[in-house]
């Protein structure tokens, strides 16, 4: 990952790990917590893509594991987001946007299910019965009704976000390679120059390219005359007579 993406992600779960525990955890809601967390790592795996979403969701799940108050076993929750992360992932757009909100909220819904059910039945393998004595069925509805109240808030700002670090100024202002640049119809590139952009720049440009190049007398191109080897040498001349001869003012 790039520094910019670990950075931003590391703020951003910070902040809403923060908002969870403290403010809300201590509403009291019945069911399940809403998952602040979960809702970050989504929306950053929706812009990063599956591999980023997996890093992410694990060094997220991992930083709820060590928070206070952690009353289970260290890396079951980091493994559980990890997972929801790299899926999360799969389904990042293309072009890095998204049309309509259908596609976010169905990838909240089903995260929030997938979370609470791999939560549960990674417990059930360490020997933890929680889920079961307050309710599995309860605890998903109530997570993923949270969550979805939560994601149009939470989920486009963080894609947001993300997509505006993502984006290089220096890289889109340069149309083409080094020592090219394209202005309306005309291209230059290195000495060349060239005028309707054909695959040799035209009649013009490839002329042009010759003068420019030093190809009339091995030497830098001079407006002033010089001795034969300028712009206006002795072969520039003879053209320039040419040209006089057949069309007469």
């Amino acid at each position: 990952m790039r520094l910019n993406r670990i950075l931003l992600s590391a703020a951003l779960l910070v902040v809403a790990l923060v908002l969870q525990v403290s403010v809300l955890a201590r509403l009291q809601l019945p069911g399940a917590v809403p998952d602040l967390t979960l809702l970050v790592v989504l929306g950053l795996a929706l812009v990063y893509g599956h591999t980023a979403g997996a890093l992410i969701g694990f060094a997220a799940g991992l930083l709820a594991d060590l928070a206070p108050p952690a009353d289970h076993a260290v890396g079951r929750y980091a493994l559980v987001l990890c997972l929801i992360g790299y899926l999360a992932g799969l389904v990042k757009p293309e072009s890095g946007r998204v049309r309509s909100a259908t596609g976010p909220l169905l990838v909240v819904g089903g995260a929030a299910v997938g979370t609470t059910l791999l939560y549960a039945g990674v417990g059930a393998l360490v020997g933890d019965t929680a889920a079961r004595q307050v309710g599995l069925a309860g605890l998903v509805g109530t997570a993923a009704l949270y969550d979805l109240l939560l994601a149009p808030f939470v989920v486009p700002l963080v894609m947001a976000v993300a997509r505006r670090t993502e984006h290089d100024p220096l890289a889109e202002s340069s149309g083409g390679g080094a020592g090219e640049s394209t202005y309306g119809g005309w291209q230059t590139a290195g000495t060349g120059l060239s005028l309707g952009g054909g695959r040799r720049g035209g009649r013009f440009g490839g002329r042009a390219k010759g003068v420019l190049s030093g190809r009339s007398g091995g030497a830098a191109p001079t407006l002033g005359g010089g001795s034969g080897r300028g712009l206006l040498g002795r072969q520039a001349r003879a053209r320039a007579g040419r040209i006089k001869g057949v069309k007469r003012l």
